[in-house]
């Protein structure tokens, strides 16, 4: 180990618990310790770091290790190939899982938003968020995984973190069914790119304030219709495709692009839909401010319910309730 020497310019560091470094699993990252009012190197950049790394580290009570701020791009990259490892290790707390979770999946989406799939790396991107949905539908399942990530939903809307919210939402409402792990990974997919269309969309009316036009309005209720075709090339499922192209649709098929109505609409879709309103209302938007979730709930249940299914609306409530977000 030798301390940190020779840097011109400022170095700023970001601590890592010991237990987000996997042995042998190789970073393009170096790793420091504190010790004696200096970072000290422990483990290289494309260094391996191994179990007597750990282990010396867990013998000397090391709680905290160091990433440097400049490298923070490659040890988000380490955590999102390792994903699955991390929500799987019990020995770590729910809120540091819950963090790497969220922002690991919120890079990945946003990276996708902004890239506009499809793209000459659209099955490099495809096969980064259907990782992302693989690894998190099990964490999603505990009882205490959406309780531990409510403190990193934000409230300021962003279309990639709204898509974030919304798979979130979607999966636990669709694991209080009878579903097969296969489906909520469709279903879940589906929901993480509902609204991708909406980057097709010019910018000026997705966030006008005030009324759309009539014309604007049906502008942005072609970006489920985008959506789907920005997505036709890749290997999605009919689940997928079907949460992606109507989520918009309503029970009493006020909604669109196709006007479906009651059980015309699949499972998965009403409970895109519940999960869409909710998180839409329930965050700052251009055009309008964020309610509470109460009054959000009531609005639903009041004046949206001819175009919801309310069992499934019950479910949600119960499944926000379960978790402390009411």
């Amino acid at each position: 180990m030798e301390p940190t020497k020779g840097v011109s310019r400022p170095v700023s560091y970001f601590p890592v618990s010991p237990m987000m470094l996997f042995p042998d699993a190789l970073g393009n990252f170096s790793v420091y310790l504190w010790q004696g009012g200096d970072f000290v190197l422990y483990t290289r950049s494309g260094q391996r770091f191994t179990r007597r790394h750990r282990k010396i580290l867990h013998n000397n009570g090391v709680k905290e290790v160091f990433v440097q701020s400049d490298e923070k791009s490659n040890f988000d990259t380490y955590l999102e190939e390792n994903l699955g490892h991390i929500l799987g290790n019990d020995s770590l707390p729910w809120e540091d899982r819950s963090k790497v979770f969220y922002e690991a999946s919120s890079g990945v989406v946003e990276e996708v938003f902004r890239n506009k799939l499809p793209s000459a790396l659209n099955e490099v991107y495809f096969k980064r968020v259907s990782s992302i949905v693989e690894d998190s539908i099990r964490f999603l399942a505990s009882d205490h995984s959406l309780s531990a990530i409510a403190p990193f939903i934000s409230h300021d809307y962003k279309t990639y973190t709204h898509c974030i919210h919304v798979f979130i939402f979607t999966v636990s409402i669709l694991q209080t069914y009878d579903l097969s792990e296969k489906e909520l990974i469709e279903c879940g997919l589906g929901a993480i790119l509902h609204d991708l269309g909406k980057t097709r969309i010019p910018k000026a009316i997705l966030n006008k304030r005030g009324p759309l036009t009539r014309d604007e309005r049906q502008i942005v209720q072609a970006h489920p219709l985008h959506g789907v075709s920005m997505c036709s090339m890749l290997p999605l499922s009919q689940n997928s495709i079907n949460c992606i192209l109507f989520h918009h649709e309503k029970l009493d098929g006020t909604g669109y692009p196709a006007g479906l109505s009651g059980d015309d609409i699949p499972l998965p879709v009403r409970a895109i839909a519940v999960a869409d309103i909710y998180d839409a209302l329930t965050t700052s938007r251009p055009y309008a401010d964020s309610i509470p979730p109460y009054e959000a709930l009531t609005l639903m249940r009041h004046d949206m319910r001819d175009g919801l299914d309310m069992d499934l609306f019950k479910r949600f409530v119960a499944v926000l309730g379960g978790a402390d977000m009411l």
